[in-house]
């Protein structure tokens, strides 16, 4: 599966960019804010229908237009797929393949996977659950198209237990009936939720190590670790156990909405004893992990985005990285790069096929093979 063509309309700070790509190795060079991670996160929306960046999809429109538009060419077991996904003010958001508009996004999930490495994957570390539970969520939903049906009718059900909740407390009764339609629901959604996190995360973990193991070539030992209340106790005992504490704080305090993974360093949580070159090793194996498991679970290579990877990492791991595009482990890579001379440098030596694009505010100056 490769991407052969992208367009950018009133999309960020491009107002009309477009572009033809080779099967392997793409590199968008120019200074900080000349537009290059947009380019990379037009991509991800054509394969996930959002922004990897801002979720906020109106943000993303060009400022003092209304509307932006993307669209791309996917190539895949030797058949091309236009993909169309545009969004206007007062409107919302439509997305179209070969001109045909889906019902819903869910529909195209999984259908062009991508891994994408970024500097932000910091956040993965750095910040609470809810982050590491969407990581999870978003590699499932790439391989298994049914496990997003199910999250979002186990969000649905928990919205609506909440909401059952909250109304108890303001008119002050109980219903334990219309209480246990949703708990019947929880449970079974919460339950496949569970054994599709605890399987992806067991098979995961392996091929973490091993990549952990080549990047960093240190001897600790990194794991991780998946928190879930449904790990020891039965899902029905757990909501019955907790429903006195449900009513009083109008909410649901047990389910799998309150997963979590710990990174550990030798047993020890990493956000607190790993160095920042640890932490970038960590984060870099665990994408290229997902990339590998996804690509098992599927059957071809997704693809893979690489932003700002050159200024953030030391040549060591550059190096690592980059053989590994050379052993042909990845399919078709997009990277971004402020400085055109180093990117050509890594990959002439890498003996890579490339293709790099200049890009100043928006536009693209000139394209060489």
């Amino acid at each position: 599966m490769f991407l052969k063509n992208l367009q950018l309309h009133q999309f960020k700070n491009h107002k009309e960019s477009q572009f033809t790509f080779n099967e392997k190795v793409s590199c968008f060079v120019g200074d900080n804010g000349a537009g290059k991670t947009n380019i990379l996160d037009a991509i991800h929306y054509l394969s996930q229908t959002k922004s990897y960046f801002n979720h906020i999809d109106s943000q993303n429109i060009q400022f003092t237009t209304d509307y932006f538009m993307l669209k791309g060419v996917f190539e895949k077991g030797g058949k091309q797929s236009e993909i169309q996904c545009n969004h206007k003010e007062q409107e919302g958001k439509s997305v179209q393949k070969n001109k045909k508009k889906y019902k819903r996004f869910s529909e195209h999930i999984g259908q062009f996977p991508i891994v994408i490495i970024s500097p932000t994957d910091t956040n993965l570390i750095l910040e609470g659950s809810e982050v590491r539970r969407k990581y999870l969520d978003s590699s499932i939903a790439q391989y298994k198209q049914s496990y997003l049906q199910v999250l979002i009718q186990y969000n649905k059900a928990l919205k609506q237990r909440n909401a059952l909740l909250n109304q108890f407390n303001d008119k002050g009764y109980f219903d334990a009936i219309t209480l246990g339609i949703y708990d019947k629901q929880l449970l079974e959604h919460g339950n496949t939720i569970h054994k599709e996190r605890t399987k992806f995360l067991e098979e995961l973990t392996p091929v973490f190590n091993k990549y952990y193991s080549e990047i960093s070539g240190g001897n600790e030992r990194v794991g991780l670790v998946y928190k879930s209340q449904l790990n020891d106790t039965d899902f029905g005992s757990l909501l019955d156990e907790s429903k006195q504490k449900d009513r009083v704080s109008n909410y649901t305090q047990v389910g799998t909405h309150k997963d979590d993974i710990i990174f550990t360093m030798n047993n020890l949580p990493i956000k607190k004893i790993g160095s920042q070159g640890q932490q970038k090793s960590f984060l870099i194996a665990l994408k290229l992990a997902q990339f590998d498991f996804i690509k098992e679970q599927i059957g071809f290579k997704p693809i893979l985005l690489l932003d700002d990877i050159f200024d953030k990492l030391d040549d060591k791991r550059i190096l690592k990285l980059i053989s590994f595009v050379d052993k042909n482990v990845f399919g078709q890579v997009f990277i971004t790069d402020t400085h055109a001379d180093r990117s050509k440098e890594i990959l002439t030596k890498a003996k890579i096929s490339f293709s790099i694009f200049n890009i100043n505010n928006g536009i693209i100056k000139n394209e060489r093979e």
